[in-house]
């Protein structure tokens, strides 16, 4: 075979491996590279979004749980009212019945937190038809004779409370349940340390033959209550000591009349003055006044000044509703699930109920992580997409090299099975058809 016809068989046998392999790997190359390249694009533009919808998810979810939890927490304190009811009334069982009914709390003990078990009830008080208290125990201890009061007179109690009153117009079986009650507790004291602390009182009436023969009352420790709100974190599962209020990441609870009850940060806890009268609450006409003093305790339906959806998410609370909003508060843009706290009394009747909790997230600082989260997808992506490239840019090269052994393989091996000069055998069959004739 002639040096011309060698090149021209191999260089034929080589462009059929070429097209065969090394065109459709390149093809795939290009396809796969390109699919990643585009999928790492997609997942960076998605990825907040996504994030978005499953945090409202969890959030919503997580706000109706807590307000659900809050809800069964208050039933069991008002079946414990019941329960005292039907007990001998005497301290040695009061005394025994408020020793018996303990939760834990979070405490801080020897700057070490710490769970602790706490009675339940501050107190416990048995009082007749006129006011007066019959038996009163206090911090699990019976308070002697010379120091129970008539609670008919407001000024006798220690937050002015008029709850005898209330409680005297009930039928049998109806419950009065008073709101968070406490002395208000300004940003400079809460700076220092100190804690909003005080009761929600359980009453009931108490009936004989001849009608109305007073009432028992249990006041519950506010810190049961309010560790069902202060200790969470809506984007994470586990629960913390005492939220950050400068993440913009905690929950907060509402009571029936729109007031701040439970809060990180305890100056917004809406509080009695020592004379039992309220605090004011933050409104467009003191808003000013009350910030610069530290006094600024809230009422979510004197806020829609700040934004409207302040006012919106109470009213939607107000009627039994549960949602999202997303609304701005001190200059920060808060995305808010919230739900109501289910449970009903004498004077907080369906669809209100005890009050409403909300979850909130600072907007801008969850975008942040969410933009730091799709940036590392897009690395990532990218990172694989130039090891799949760099991968398939070896294999050619390994398979383009394979492709010149087979080729000369071949190439030899065709040579070896034609004998040299064969190609000019035309002749002799010409000379073969002349002898016959």
């Amino acid at each position: 075979m002639s040096k011309t016809n060698k090149g021209k068989q191999f260089f034929n046998v080589g462009s059929v491996f070429f097209l065969l392999i090394v065109i459709p790997l390149s093809l795939m190359a290009f396809l796969i590279a390109n699919g990643m390249f585009k999928l790492g694009v997609s997942i960076k533009e998605r990825t907040v979004n996504v994030l978005d919808e499953k945090l409202q998810e969890d959030i919503s979810a997580r706000a109706i749980n807590t307000a659900n939890e809050i809800a069964g927490f208050l039933t069991e304190c008002k079946k414990d009212l019941f329960v005292a009811t039907i007990i001998p009334p005497s301290e040695t069982v009061y005394k025994e019945f408020v020793a018996e009914n303990k939760r834990a709390v979070w405490a801080k003990r020897d700057d070490k937190i710490q769970q602790v078990l706490v009675p339940l009830y501050k107190e416990m008080t048995l009082v007749d038809k006129n006011g007066n208290e019959r038996i009163k125990i206090v911090d699990g201890k019976p308070l002697p004779a010379q120091q129970l009061t008539n609670v008919s007179n407001p000024a006798n109690t220690t937050y002015k409370e008029d709850f005898f009153a209330k409680t005297r117009k009930l039928n049998k079986g109806e419950v009065y349940v008073s709101p968070v009650t406490g002395f208000y507790v300004d940003k400079a004291a809460f700076e220092k340390g100190e804690r909003f602390s005080g009761i929600v009182r359980f009453a009931t009436p108490l009936f004989n033959q001849d009608g109305f023969a007073g009432l028992i009352s249990l006041a519950m420790d506010y810190r049961h209550l309010a560790q069902f709100t202060d200790q969470i974190v809506p984007t994470q599962a586990q629960r913390v000591y005492e939220a950050d209020i400068s993440t913009g990441n905690y929950a907060y609870m509402v009571d029936h009349r729109g007031f701040v009850v439970s809060h990180p940060a305890d100056y917004h806890i809406v509080g009695l003055n020592r004379d039992g009268s309220l605090v004011p609450t933050l409104s467009a006409e003191n808003a000013n006044e009350l910030t610069k003093s530290g006094r600024d305790a809230l009422n979510m339906f004197q806020l829609g000044f700040l934004d409207p959806n302040i006012f919106n998410i109470a009213k939607k609370a107000a009627q039994g509703e549960s949602g999202i909003f997303m609304y701005k508060f001190s200059g920060i843009n808060k995305f808010v699930a919230y739900a109501p706290i289910k449970f009903y009394a004498s004077n907080m009747p369906a669809p209100t109920g005890f009050g409403w909790v909300g979850l909130g997230v600072e907007v801008d600082k969850f975008n942040e992580e969410a933009t730091k989260i799709a940036q590392n997808i897009e690395k990532e992506s990218k990172a694989w997409t130039a090891t799949v490239i760099f991968i398939l840019i070896a294999s050619m090269i390994i398979l383009f090299f394979i492709m010149l052994l087979l080729v000369r393989g071949i190439t030899r091996s065709i040579q070896s099975e034609i004998p040299e000069g064969s190609e000019g055998g035309v002749s002799s069959f010409d000379d073969d058809d002349d002898d016959d004739k």
